[in-house]
Parts: C-alpha cells; structure tokens; sequence
C-alpha cells in the first residue's frame, strides 16, 4: 500500500510499504479520507515525530478486511478512526498516565496511522458512522470531538456570553458547540478574513479583526463592559493566552484548548485581581466522538466552509500541504484522499 512516511527533518516521503493484515480481534480499514490535524503539522514542525512514522488520526474509511473473532463488524461497515470505549488497561496514556507529557511522549505510540491506504485497527477502536453522516464530515468527527471535550469541561451555563481566539477548525467548531449548548453571545477573533466570513456563516453573533483592533477592548465592550463569561483559547499564538486571561469578565473561566509549543508570556498583575479560572483541555472521550457524531448529523455542528473542493488534496501533495501549513494560512482545514 501507498503511505506517507515521515522521514525526519520535516520530510514525507510516499512510500509502497506492507499491507498490514489484521490478526486476532483486528480489522482492517481502507482509509476514505484524513483530515490533516494541527497536532501533526506541530509534530512536522518541530521534528519531534519519530522517523518511519505514518502520521493522521483525524480519518474515516470502510472495513474491508476481519480478522479471527471479530464479530462487531462486517466487511463494508462505514467507520470513523476512532471513538471505541478501550478496554481495561488499554486506555491511550493521555489518560492512563497520571503524569503523560504531550511534549515528550505525544508521538510515541502508534507509528502506522492513516495518511495511507489501509489502517489496521482494533475490534473496539472504530465507531460506526451513521446514517446521514457523509464520509466527508465523518472525517472531522476527532476535532469535533475536542470542541466538545472542551465545551463540558468548561462552566458554560445558558445564555453566556462566549468570546472564541482562533478561528481554524478546532475554534470553528468550539463556537458552534457552544451555540448547541446555550450560549448566549459568541464572538470570534480572527485575524483572517476567510476565516471570520466561516465564522459567521456558521453562526458567529460578531467577528473581530485582532490585527486592526484592540482585541481585549473590543470583547469587553461587546459584552457590555464586563467581558466574556467563557473564553476558549483556541489559537497558540504568541499574545492570545494574556489576551484571554484580560478580557474574561470577574470570577470568568478561560478554556485552554489550542496547544502552544513555545513560551508565551503572561502577567499576572494585570488580571489576578478579577480572580478568574484557567482550565486545560485536551483531546476528546469515546463520549465525545459519539455526541459529534450526534450533533453532525442533527445539524447542531454544520461543516460547511470547512468542506471546501479545494481543502481536499491527494497523498502525493501532502508533503507541499504540510509546508504550506507550518506558516500562518488562510486554509480552513485540509484533507488527505489516500
């Protein structure tokens, strides 16, 4: 099968390499799509993904092949790439690890994922796709999934106001999760005009222009001088984490989601006084990717922009994807067709 694997030194190289074949409680998915994740493209960029990794975990497929005593599944079984309840003692060590350090132990586990032809997963792994789920949008389930990880971990309560850093993927569907789940007022900032026109197509109430405005002053005096009750930071840039800790209102929560890898500065003195609360989120629960599913197929999260013709690039591109991404873009998601 055709793969891409990572070589090192920012390079992917399309490869033939060995069908794998599912063993005992196996199956064997061939991969429709796999959305290109920022997790990955951090991983490219920093060159901390072991060499000989095949990367993507964002994906969807068909079961094509069972292995002895699967008996959950059937060949031609739409399914997204993730999602199952694991097993005891098989859960992912993000949430095994009482100590799991992303930073140093994110990309070493599984080393053959889905920017390829076929994936060999496990009986539990997979989640089925329902009906009225395209292909298309099954492929984000995952990013989903971390939009509404987030949204329940945070003290989101009816009607409050909702301000959303970052409007890539993970922020477009974090505002309209917590537009399902009540709020009241989102706001998104974005420095990219594409991204703010997705936005509010996908129900945005107001869209700011961080690089032509104060973004802290902006937020407080939509909310009426008192700032966002929730703010999601889901951009890692430089200035966005102080951002958020000044404009969330007295006693507000900030949600961090977007992973920063490199150090940004804070200073306390500044928003201590208000007593506020920042709380981390990360990933998403078998939970999560079932509610997703749920709130794509019901409409409650819409993909629209996200699924543009010109998001969709083939295997062999995505060397070029990946350079084109590890730089500030307009691109609102990009998905591999192995």
């Amino acid at each position: 099968m055709r793969a891409a694997v990572y070589k090192g030194n920012r390079r992917l190289v399309i490869e033939e390499i060995l069908t794998p074949e599912p063993g005992a409680g196996q199956v064997l998915v061939n991969v429709k799509y796999c959305a290109i994740c920022g997790t990955d493209v951090h991983g490219f960029l920093y060159d901390v993904v072991p060499p000989g990794t095949v990367l993507g975990h964002e994906f969807c497929g068909t079961i094509v092949k069972l292995g002895p005593g699967v008996s959950t599944w059937e060949e031609g079984d739409r399914v997204v790439g993730g999602g199952g309840t694991p097993p005891p003692g098989r859960e992912a060590p993000l949430r095994s690890k009482p100590r799991f350090n992303y930073h140093a132990e994110g990309f070493s586990g599984k080393k053959l994922r889905a920017y390829a032809e076929y994936v060999l997963m496990e009986e539990w792994e997979p989640i089925p796709i329902p009906v009225g789920v395209t292909d298309e949008e099954a492929a984000l389930c995952e990013p989903c999934s971390v939009a509404v990880h987030a949204v329940k971990r945070s003290r989101l309560e009816l009607g409050d106001s909702v301000a959303v850093l970052g409007a890539g993927p993970i922020g477009l569907f974090c505002l309209q999760v917590a537009k399902a789940s009540g709020a009241g007022r989102v706001i998104v900032s974005e420095p990219s005009a594409t991204r703010r026109a997705a936005a509010l197509e996908l129900g945005a109430d107001e869209v700011v222009d961080p690089t032509q405005e104060d973004v802290v002053s902006r937020m407080v005096s939509l909310t009426e001088g008192l700032g966002p009750q929730v703010v999601f930071e889901c951009a890692a840039a430089k200035p966005t984490l102080d951002q958020a800790l000044n404009m969330v209102r007295r006693w507000g929560q900030i949600m961090l989601v977007a992973i920063a890898w490199e150090p940004v500065e804070v200073l306390p003195a500044d928003w201590m006084a208000h007593e506020i609360e920042l709380r981390a989120s990360f990933g998403g629960t078998p939970e999560n990717w079932r509610t997703s599913l749920d709130l794509i197929r019901s409409g409650g999260v819409r993909m629209g922009p996200l699924l543009s013709e010109a998001g969709f690039i083939p295997l062999d591109e995505i060397q070029q994807a990946f350079e084109a991404l590890v730089k500030p873009t307009t691109q609102l998601q990009m998905v591999v067709k192995p």
